[in-house]
């Protein structure tokens, strides 16, 4: 394997690893919870819990009938395709890899969900107080951390806009 080809390696092996904690996880709390059991972890702020998820972040489409599966599918293989292509590319810096191939092992987590269930399983749940974030799972938080690290990366590779001083015969024109 040549030093290119080993160095693209790390950031497969970090989306497959995304992938196979992400159903580890998942399958745990299938195993070990009843639908909507909640179970405390940290008093007034984390609770593990079993929920499922047929739209996408924050339940965006969950009650749209059915056709929203294809449609999450059809994106995170288009997006996962792009990112797979940047990665081999080098079409961004070592963070913004990272950050790709985390979004896609989380990508995939969660396509397996829909390919086996029919719908996303969450099990993770912030709260304070009377405020809930929307449970998530392992495979959301990859690509959450994924796309910070890949906006991060867009700004450090930013190249400043070229600053052009117009010559003298450019400025009688």
């Amino acid at each position: 394997m040549t030093p290119q080809k080993s160095s693209k390696a790390f950031y497969w092996l970090l989306a497959l690893f995304a992938v196979g904690f992400d159903q580890v996880t998942k399958l745990a709390v299938l195993d070990s919870f009843q639908f909507a059991e909640r179970r405390n972890i940290v008093p007034d702020f984390f609770d593990l819990t079993l929920v499922y998820n047929t739209g996408a972040a924050f339940s965006f489409l969950a009650d749209a009938g059915g056709w929203q599966k294809y449609l999450f599918l059809g994106l995170a293989v288009v997006i996962s395709a792009y990112l797979g292509r940047e990665i081999m590319r080098d079409g961004f810096g070592k963070w913004g890899k990272i950050g790709a191939a985390m979004i896609i092992g989380g990508a995939f987590g969660n396509v397996i969900d829909r390919l086996l269930y029919g719908h996303v399983v969450d099990f993770l749940l912030l709260y304070w107080k009377d405020w809930f974030y929307p449970a998530f799972n392992i495979a959301d938080s990859f690509i959450c951390v994924g796309a910070v690290l890949l906006v991060l990366d867009g700004l450090k590779q930013k190249k400043p806009a070229d600053k052009h001083t117009p010559s003298e015969n450019e400025r009688t024109l």
